[in-house]
């Protein structure tokens, strides 16, 4: 069972989804937990079902102390890249808790200072530390609901399914249909071998 990183600070753990995804935002959140906070299957949201995520997002939302969501947008994205929107959007995300945090719990191995608050960054944290889960898991969430959404719009992409990512039908459908609104033009969209006209 995963636990708190600090026991006598207030934490926050923040994580983002859909960072190597090909179409969409890239979505962050930030999450404090109270600190009598349990869940037996809370755990990174990439090695939980579709089932058990959105089980969880509700639980979490109701339970922790507050807890932030931001998207990024592609434009935004195609601007600063990828690395420093994802922490962009952390930042955002952490800007929307009510409660200021005391210390900040970072997954993955790259951050930059948040106001004067403490933070650490922990590679693989959301499947060490309760709140960066918890973070991981709004994120997903948050992120694959906002996709099915475009889909509607979209819908020859199939990002209800692949919510983004480089599938190979996604890729073949941007190979024939070319690039949206919600595509990331800085990104490599197709293999070498076959040229998009932008």
């Amino acid at each position: 069972m995963l636990k708190a990183y600090h026991h006598c600070l207030l934490e926050a753990g923040t994580d983002e989804a859909g960072r190597g995804c090909l179409a969409g935002p890239v979505t962050a959140a930030a999450v404090i937990l109270k600190e009598n906070f349990i869940n037996e299957i809370l755990t990174d949201s990439k090695q939980l079902s579709e089932n058990k995520r959105n089980l969880l997002k509700p639980i979490i939302e109701q339970e922790a102390l507050c807890y932030g969501v931001v998207h990024i947008s592609p434009e935004e994205i195609d601007e600063i890249n990828i690395l420093n929107a994802s922490i962009l959007g952390m930042h955002r995300s952490l800007e929307k808790l009510h409660t200021s945090p005391e210390f900040i719990i970072v997954d993955g191995n790259k951050f930059k200072p948040f106001l004067e608050i403490p933070h650490e960054c922990i590679v693989k944290g959301d499947g060490k530390y309760m709140s960066i889960a918890a973070a991981s898991v709004l994120a997903k969430t948050y992120r694959d609901a906002y996709m099915e959404e475009i889909h509607k719009e979209f819908p020859m992409y199939n990002w209800k399914k692949n919510k983004g990512y480089p599938t190979k039908e996604h890729r073949a459908a941007i190979e024939k249909y070319g690039i949206t609104k919600y595509h990331r033009k800085s990104f490599r969209l197709l293999p070498e071998q076959l040229k998009l006209e932008v």
